[in-house]
């Protein structure tokens, strides 16, 4: 007999088994399944559960409602019965397929509101012993109210009823919400069920496991610097920067260090591969050693029994073949006994391991899926082990995290990535706080911090941590430098070349001279050549021999630019070194490239061609060329060449002539330097070539090829007005796009510097970088010529607002401003009022997604009452609320500007809907109004539809996710079209 047979024949009995109990409890729990494997959506639950029916006719109506789903459907309906049920009451009924069919039913989630679906039934029954935590959880992140608390928890309910009421209500405040509760049920999962499996380890595994912990911890404990002469330990120096998903779920604001392996913002479940992506000195390494010492002391990863570290580096350097035991064993740590036993542990339980590679960008073969290795004992060449690994050929279900720069990374390895997660670096008070840590005296820390604070580009370079360790470490030289303080890269770096020299002047000398440079330039010069012939063939790890071909002695590796290797060097017969950070040997690269008299003409038109390969696809380039000696095999990484174009023109800038014409003559820095500017002038051309005729009736726009903020940064490097003014006259477009470009306070930077000559007002798109507030300060001295700013998704704060808005209303071009998914509050607020009670031609204010409640409502209202411009508004996810919304509406109830408003999921109900009847009923401008995913019921509605009556220029009113039933929303929606649902 069919299901559907099944289900008509035993209607009876199974309305009596759902409804004889007297309790609604076996009705939830069949609609729990049901849900979870797709039979209902969340309409039909609503329905089926809707408020003050009697629990026969819920019943009944879900009979009716899977009847006519047809076969399959009510073949999972009898399997929900025949779970739910005890067995007393399944006697006498027939569940045919039924008893079998939930089985392979449950669906994959595609993010976190998906999974309160799927996953319904198991959560019931967790959350019923958390839930007074979940809803401190839920309240702390903003996320509920502490009315929203009280309505879960009524005395009417019990607590599986209270679950249920909890669920819908995150599931109805979105994926943020959903996130907090699952990341919530994890970390209490963990916390109360610690690993057991730990207890039933082998004893060969467990003394392994031991020896592990304490050579991973003796890894990671120091933060080593200069060559060791400054040792820091990472507790005392490590400060969070800020960590964001490259993609996917935009409402997951922010990342802790538990979140890099944790599930939070997977894309692809089937992959083992999480991708910590940033540029050079984010943070990445230092990042990645934080979560080996955290797990070394069992307080993270607490499910990861064995783990694994590994150095790209060091892997590079690996000639022989191995086998993935000997991988593991040679390049970790070795252990004393039962190796086989130790090694088919893990091939049993990957789930319990990790492996890290550190570095990926520093691995000399590129990422290829074309040669498979799937056998753990065959031995096979370490680039194949390492590749196969990443996609999971190799050791599948072994969890990875690879540190890398993006443009290191291309779709072919994408496509067995989690997750990406990128690195972001510091926020100010990261900037602070990392400050403070590496001064004892906290003298000479304010005074750093303040002067950071007096020059706002080089506090927008710190964001990036290698450059904040350096200005923490040269400070002696930033506090003496006068007039003369850094500005660019450049600046920042020379200061350090002369912080090393200045080291090692006798304590009676007080200062370098003017010819510091002329007096070091032969070791300059060593140190020049190893980098480059370095970056030529993607070698960052040098030999003894490397090091004596270019002269450098133990003399000149005493001056700290160069750090011994020790892993390395332990693992061969000689030792090895390398520059303090890649960053460093781009520079010395640099330096060589100009102070080198006898180089090729061709070397800088060389170097700065990179971009055009790059944008072909190439991205490594050969540089064999530049230096005097056959090019090998290998080629130079694009990412480095284009740090190492920066440093070559930053110093050729006037800036620096002085310095640079004691070790050069005036001839060839005037050559060179005219080579960089073609190459810039030629770069800058090639864009303007790209950009495309626009659409009859659209805006001429110009989204940012690959290179275009670089060559921004090279021209910023250089410090001439004259150069950036030529570089931008030509820029004949409305709309500037640069959005998802890895923009940071370093790129707002140079772009305000090149950008405040445009000829014209544009429309600058910042959307999703990492601008924050900083950023936003860097960005003042173009915002005369932007008439539109949007900066959606980009970690600002109030403080970034505050600075914005004095200098906004200043600016006459300056119209609009789209603000969403970033940190604001209610302190913004005031800020935003007096812009638009100043500025009477400001036409668009959109802050949708941020944190904003009914208080920040009233303070905009302010501002919004004396508007006579204002266009478009846009309120879309925050939290007003009725009493913000009737702020709202009596401020723009006598606007002759208004056109469209949204207040999209923010808790509005009758009340503020019949406030913004009143607004409806008396504008004669507004067309749209966005009231989707609230909390209005029918007598909202009525109101609205009242005032529509008397409104002709209204065409849409959008009332999607409302507190209405399907009954009413057919009624309504007859009764006007005008609205939406």
């Amino acid at each position: 007999m069919s299901g559907q047979q099944l289900v008509l024949r035993q209607r009876t009995e199974l309305l009596g088994a759902l409804c004889s109990g007297g309790t609604i409890e076996p009705l939830d729990c069949v609609l729990d399944l049901l849900l979870s494997w797709g039979v209902i959506v969340w309409e039909d639950y609503l329905s089926v559960r809707g408020p003050a029916k009697p629990l026969c006719s819920n019943a009944r109506e879900l009979l009716d409602l899977v009847y006519n789903k047809g076969e399959e459907s009510c073949v999972l309906l009898l399997s929900a019965f025949a779970q739910v049920l005890p067995e007393a009451q399944k006697a006498g009924l027939c569940f045919g397929k039924g008893c079998s069919a939930g089985k392979d039913a449950k669906r994959t989630p595609t993010n976190a509101s998906q999974t309160l679906l799927t996953d319904r039934p198991a959560l019931v029954r967790k959350i019923r012993n958390h839930i007074d935590g979940v809803l401190d959880v839920l309240l702390d992140a903003g996320c509920f109210t502490s009315e929203d608390c009280d309505e879960v928890l009524l005395p009417v309910y019990t607590p599986s009823q209270k679950v249920r009421r909890l669920l819908d209500q995150v599931r109805f405040r979105g994926e943020e919400a959903a996130n907090v509760l699952l990341r919530y049920l994890r970390q209490a999962e963990v916390a109360s069920q610690p690993v057991t499996e730990e207890k039933q380890l082998p004893p060969e595994c467990l003394l392994y496991q031991k020896k592990l912990r304490s050579s991973v911890s003796a890894q990671s404990h120091f933060l080593s610097t200069y060559g060791g002469t400054g040792r820091f330990s990472l507790d005392d120096i490590y400060t969070e920067g800020l960590l964001e998903l490259a993609q996917g779920n935009r409402e997951i604001t922010s990342l802790g260090l538990e979140d890099v392996v944790g599930a939070a913002g997977t894309l692809n479940e089937d992959a083992d591969t999480v991708l910590l992506s940033g540029e050079a000195g984010t943070g990445k390494s230092t990042l990645l050693q934080r979560l080996h010492l955290l797990w070394a002391r069992g307080t993270l990863l607490t499910d990861i029994l064995l783990l694994f570290p590994f150095s790209c580096r060091k892997l590079s350097a690996e000639q022989r073949t191995l086998s993935l035991k000997e991988l593991l064993f040679l390049h970790c740590c070795w252990p004393d006994r039962g190796q086989d036993e130790l090694f088919q542990f893990i091939l049993d339980h990957p789930h319990l391991v990790l492996f890290t590679f550190d570095g990926l960008d520093e691995f000399k073969q590129t990422f290829t899926d074309e040669e498979r290795h799937c056998c753990p004992t065959r031995q096979a060449p370490v680039p194949m082990l390492l590749f196969n690994l990443l996609q999971g050929t190799l050791m599948k279900g072994v969890k990875k995290v690879v540190t890398s720069r993006p443009q290191a990374v291309g779709p072919a390895l994408k496509r067995y990535l989690r997750k990406e997660v990128l690195v972001k670096g510091f926020c100010p008070l990261g900037i602070d706080c990392f400050v403070r840590k590496h001064h004892n005296d906290s003298t000479v820390a304010g005074r750093v911090i303040e002067s950071l604070q007096a020059n706002t580009a080089l506090l927008g370079l710190c964001h990036i941590p290698v450059f904040c360790w350096i200005v923490s470490k040269c400070y002696k030289e930033l506090l003496g430098c006068g007039e003369g303080s850094p500005h660019t890269m450049t600046d920042v770096y020379l200061m350090v070349l002369q912080h090393f020299f200045q080291r090692k002047v006798p304590q009676e000398q007080r200062a370098l001279g003017k010819g510091w440079l002329q007096k070091h330039l032969e070791i300059v010069m060593r140190l020049g050549q190893l980098a480059l012939e370095g970056l030529e063939t993607s070698c960052y790890v040098f030999s003894e021999a490397e090091l004596q071909k270019c002269g450098i002695t133990e003399q000149n590796i005493c001056l700290g630019f160069l750090i011994h290797c020790k892993d390395l060097s332990d693992s061969t017969d000689c030792k090895h070194y390398e520059f303090l950070h890649i960053t460093l040997q781009c520079f010395f690269a640099a330096l060589h490239i100009i102070l080198n008299s006898n180089s090729n003409r061709s070397v800088i038109p060389k170097l700065f061609q990179m971009q055009c390969r790059q944008l072909s696809g190439i991205t490594r380039v050969c540089l064999g060329h530049c230096i005097d000696r056959p090019p090998k095999s290998d080629t130079a990484e694009t990412p480095n060449l284009q740090i190492t174009a920066k440093f070559v023109s930053g110093l050729l800038s006037q800036r620096h002539r002085g310095l640079l014409l004691q070790s050069c003559p005036a001839v060839t820095l005037e050559w060179k330097s005219k080579q960089v500017l073609k190459c810039l002038s030629k770069g800058m051309q090639r864009h303007f070539r790209s950009i495309p005729r626009p659409v009859e009736g659209e805006k001429k726009s110009m989204h940012a090829m690959p290179s275009f903020v670089w060559l921004i940064t090279c021209i910023y490097e250089m410090q001439e007005s004259r150069i950036a003014k030529d570089a931008v006259a030509r820029i004949e477009v409305e709309h500037l796009k640069l959005t998802y470009c890895n923009i940071g306070p370093v790129e707002c930077t140079a772009l305000a510097y090149v950008l405040r000559h445009l000829p014209n007002p544009v429309g600058l798109q910042l959307d999703y970088n990492t601008v924050g507030d900083v950023g936003v300060e860097q960005l003042l001295p173009c915002l005369h010529i932007c008439h539109s700013l949007y900066l959606r998704n980009n970690n600002i704060s109030d403080e970034g607002i505050r600075k914005l808005v004095e200098k906004g209303v200043h600016c006459e071009s300056f119209q609009k401003i789209a603000l969403f998914n970033n940190k604001l509050t209610d302190d913004c607020t005031k800020h935003l009022a007096s812009l638009l009670q100043t500025k009477k031609n400001f036409l668009s204010l959109r802050l949708g997604n941020n944190n904003i409640t009914s208080h920040g409502a009233e303070q905009l209202a302010e501002g919004l009452r004396y508007s006579k411009s204002l266009q478009f508004l846009g309120l879309w996810g925050n939290k007003i609320g009725d009493k913000g919304t009737e702020a709202l509406a009596d401020a723009l109830k006598n606007s002759a500007s208004l056109i469209w408003f949204s207040l999209v999921d923010n808790g509005v109900g009758d009340a503020g809907a019949c406030a913004l009847a009143e607004l409806v009923k008396r504008s004669t401008t507004l067309t749209e109004l966005w009231l989707n995913q609230n909390r209005i019921g029918r007598d909202g509605v009525e109101c609205l539809i009242q005032a529509l009556e008397a409104n002709t220029s209204i065409k849409e009113v959008w009332l999607r996710g409302n507190n209405l039933s399907p009954e009413e929303v057919e009624e309504l929606s007859q009764r006007e079209s005008r609205l939406t649902f």
